[in-house]
């Protein structure tokens, strides 16, 4: 047990920096993608993606990224760089699919 308390002793308060607050930010704008994408969902009671997720998801993945770089993690960069590329790919095609509906108005 003391292994335990001397392990999160060490990687809640020992390493705790700007870094860490970071990463935290990061990571709360990357779980209220899954927020906003629930509550769309239970309002029109189906399945629903609002454009609010992606821009959760491109904000929290550049300060994931970020993080990952300053941490030097190279599975923790690979990851958010590809699902920055998508993030920001489904961006895309709201805005191209907006302007072409507004164009044909």
């Amino acid at each position: 047990m003391n292994d335990l308390i001397s392990y999160l002793h060490d990687v809640f308060v020992v390493k705790f920096d700007a870094w860490v607050v970071l990463g935290f930010v990061a990571q709360a704008f990357f779980t209220m993608r899954f927020v906003v994408q629930w509550i769309a969902s239970e309002r029109a009671r189906a399945s629903v993606i609002p454009v609010a997720f992606w821009f959760f998801s491109i904000g929290g993945g550049v300060l994931l990224l970020v993080y990952a770089l300053y941490r030097r993690d190279p599975v923790f960069i690979a990851g958010q760089a590809l699902g920055l590329v998508v993030y920001l790919r489904n961006l895309y095609f709201i805005v191209i699919n907006g302007w072409q509906s507004s164009a044909k108005q």
